[in-house]
């Protein structure tokens, strides 16, 4: 909520919705009164902030909006009352046509009948609106034209191609310059931008939007974030499996998925009479594998491990970087267990969660219980049984382990509750990072099940979980919280050997290959270029430890160790360098 004066001293609180479509309205305005031949189309406000989109006769500049925003000014300045009309259909139709607005003109002609047409106006400005708005234009203090794009009339890209501009407004001037610090925090966060300039990803429109293409530096972020959590989960006792990243659409019928994410999935392939599609998820791959074999009750839990590669087809608008992709890995489980075994593996799920947040420090996070929406008979499995058991065993177990969570009805998978955890990034909205998930019915769907000590058939219960979510997506968010500076462990180089001139070289070559023997990934720069200038570069890089090799390091047997955070750190042995970084790679820093 936003508060703002009123004549006479008082004030009252308003949602930010509508400061920010007032302001919204203000820059239509604006826009008309310097470009009248531009026409309207809509103006709403969003999470953060509002967007107008015109059909213009060429594109607005940044010099542009600069004209816009000085223009707005005196629109607030001039304080003018905003008031509320109705028409008839036939009146409202009238009176856009008259304005030469026709994309109002159709917006009205696609309202349903009866429904009441409510116009604003603000001096000479008319628009079409539901509001509701501010009592005058000079109730915004402090606006922002931050962005432009592009656009589709009514999102369809067979429509007029639209220029939207993107703002924000607030009540006071401070907290919109709060605001644009944290858009330029952001900026320099992005993990698209940091991706380019450590080399950690590309993409290219050849290859296909939303097919990123991992550089050597990023496979060995990748590389390294498999090898930790599957080392991880063969310490819990998984098994690893590998799986193709396609199947028969009659696996997906099976398991409910066609039903259920069919949009989501590329179009399906015909070959040799079979009908086949890219995997959108990889239960239904475990349980044939589960299926593949007779379980006895003693061989339960069987814990099933896969880094799968996975597809789903993405709109291109939602895609970016590595963060929303069409072709993803999945640090994907499935945990085949007995009812029984249901909270001491549940809690096992949740003790790896915290441990791998403790050891890559993500200390801002919420537990949510995702449940279904009983209403929704279109989403969710048709079992109300199962639904409320399923709901109610998991709710006990995060009782009995004592974690604190907020309820999300509607927020459940088609098959069963979840649990997710709610991750806060440095900049920008929460993320689901890892999520446990409880499934009475995919096990039901495959017919699974395991020979009870009574001799007797039984169905397990499959608990789905994912501790990174997708990988991919867990380098976006950790790059974009450690702004490219990696821990040492993650780190694509973790040392670089600098020496003063040509003369150290031969020394250099040893320390690096006294490094690269204890399996330390270290690089040499024998470049002839100043030193300060490889120091400054190797800081742009993001490198943890970079040695400085001299005349006085050679005749100590030492190396000048600087670190990417502290600076100068000093001469150092070079046994008690390795001991050192040794252990930060050991101990995750």
């Amino acid at each position: 909520m936003f508060k703002i004066k009123l004549d006479g001293g008082r004030t009252m609180e308003v949602e930010e919705s509508v400061y920010w479509h007032t302001t919204a309205h203000i820059l239509a305005q604006a826009v008309k009164r310097l470009y009248p031949n531009y026409k309207l189309t809509i103006g709403p406000s969003i999470e953060k902030g509002f967007y107008y989109d015109f059909d213009v006769e060429k594109p607005f500049t940044e010099e542009d909006l600069a004209k816009l925003e000085e223009e707005m000014q005196k629109i607030i300045k001039e304080d003018l009352p905003i008031e509320r009309f109705e028409l008839s259909r036939e009146e409202a139709i009238k009176l856009m046509q008259e304005r030469e607005e026709p994309y109002k003109v159709e917006i009205i002609e696609d309202l349903p009948e009866g429904e009441t047409l409510s116009f604003y106006k603000q001096g000479e400005f008319v628009d079409l609106c539901r509001g509701p708005h501010l009592p005058s234009t000079g109730k915004v203090k402090a606006f922002k034209l931050t962005t432009m794009s592009s656009a589709y009339w009514r999102g369809d890209a067979s429509k007029q191609s639209l220029q939207r501009i993107y703002g924000i407004s607030f009540p006071k001037a401070s907290e919109l310059e709060e605001y644009l610090q944290m858009l330029e925090e952001a900026k320099q966060r992005d993990h698209r931008k940091l991706g380019k300039e450590l080399g950690i990803f590309m993409t290219h429109d050849l290859v296909g939007k939303g097919l990123p293409m991992y550089l050597p530096n990023g496979y060995i972020v990748w590389e390294e974030l498999e090898n930790y959590i599957k080392g991880k989960e063969k310490k819990q006792g998984y098994k690893h499996v590998l799986t193709p990243p396609l199947g028969n659409v009659e696996l997906y019928k099976t398991s409910g998925h066609w039903a259920h994410y069919k949009d989501g999935m590329f179009p399906k392939m015909e070959v040799e009479g079979e009908e086949f599609v890219l995997r959108p998820m990889n239960c239904p791959h475990h349980m044939m594998i589960y299926a593949n074999d007779i379980h006895s009750y003693r061989d339960l839990p069987i814990r099933i491990g896969e880094i799968a590669r996975d597809c789903r087809f993405e709109a291109s608008g939602t895609l970016k970087g590595i963060e929303r992709v069409r072709s993803f890995c999945q640090n994907d489980a499935h945990l085949f267990v007995t009812p029984e075994q249901i909270e001491d593996e549940f809690k096992r799920v949740v003790n790896l969660i915290l441990e791998a947040y403790k050891d890559l420090n993500i200390t801002n996070y919420r537990f949510e219980l995702s449940l279904r929406d009983p209403q929704d008979k279109v989403k969710y499995h048709p079992d109300d049984e199962m639904w409320d058991n399923a709901e109610a065993k998991l709710r006990q177990v995060l009782n009995d382990i004592g974690i604190e969570y907020e309820e999300k009805i509607g927020e459940a998978a088609f098959y069963g509750p979840k649990l997710d955890v709610q991750v806060k990034p440095a900049v920008g909205n929460e993320i689901t990072l890892s999520t446990c998930q409880l499934d009475f019915c995919l096990p039901a769907k495959f017919n699974l099940s395991y020979i009870d000590s009574n001799g007797e058939k039984k169905m397990p219960v499959v608990l789905h979980r994912a501790v990174f979510g997708s990988i991919d997506r867990f380098i976006a968010y950790y790059l974009e919280e450690t702004k490219g500076a990696l821990p040492v462990w993650l780190s694509p180089t973790q040392v670089k050997i600098i020496p003063i001139t040509d003369k150290q070289l031969d020394y250099a070559k040893d320390v690096y290959q006294r490094l690269l023997d204890e399996n330390v990934r270290v690089e040499l720069d024998s470049r002839p270029e100043k030193m300060g200038y490889k120091i400054r570069e190797a800081q742009v890089q993001k490198v943890p430890y970079m040695l400085v090799i001299g005349d006085k390091e050679i005749e100590a047997g030492a190396v000048g160790v600087r670190n990417r955070k502290d600076g100068d750190l000093g001469q150092m042995q070079i046994d008690e360098f390795v001991s050192k970084i040794l252990d930060d790679i050991k101990n995750y820093k």
